[in-house]
């Protein structure tokens, strides 16, 4: 009698842990998304296949473009350009959000949303509504 009030106390007990860890988060990562991300590639979706390239607005020769993430809310975005100056860093601040799986960012009083499709400790993948993918890599 011991033996089954032990493991009914113990099918009870990961029944609990389990039905609780899986709903939690409503799909939401829980990867940290503070950081320094580098754009990678970028593209789009075309009869559900995905068609991916190596993102032209990194100039040659130059660090990659990035969104700096911070853990206060701000951002910095960077983009070198050797228009006038080999590799010139231009640099524009905001701040960001997060809810849920949607990231909004707010720069120059432009307010834009994506839809964060993948997040680990290493990678970023948005896309935005009319199906333009980013891909990010965390420097």
């Amino acid at each position: 009698m011991k033996n089954r009030s032990k493991l009914l106390a113990l099918a009870l007990c990961i029944g609990f842990a389990t039905s609780c860890s899986n709903d939690d988060n409503d799909g939401e990562t829980l990867a940290p998304l503070a950081g320094k991300w580098n754009i990678t590639q970028v593209g789009t979706t075309v009869n559900g296949q995905e068609y991916l390239v190596d993102a032209p607005q990194n100039e040659s020769g130059c660090d990659k473009d990035y969104l700096d993430l911070n853990i206060d809310n701000s951002l910095t975005e960077g983009d070198y350009d050797s228009t006038a100056t080999p590799c010139a860093l231009d640099t524009n601040d905001g701040i960001y959000s997060r809810s849920h799986n949607n990231l909004t960012t707010v720069i120059d009083g432009v307010t834009k949303t994506v839809d964060i499709i993948n997040l680990t400790l290493t990678e970023l993948k948005t896309r935005n509504d009319s199906g333009a993918i980013v891909i990010y890599v965390r420097n």
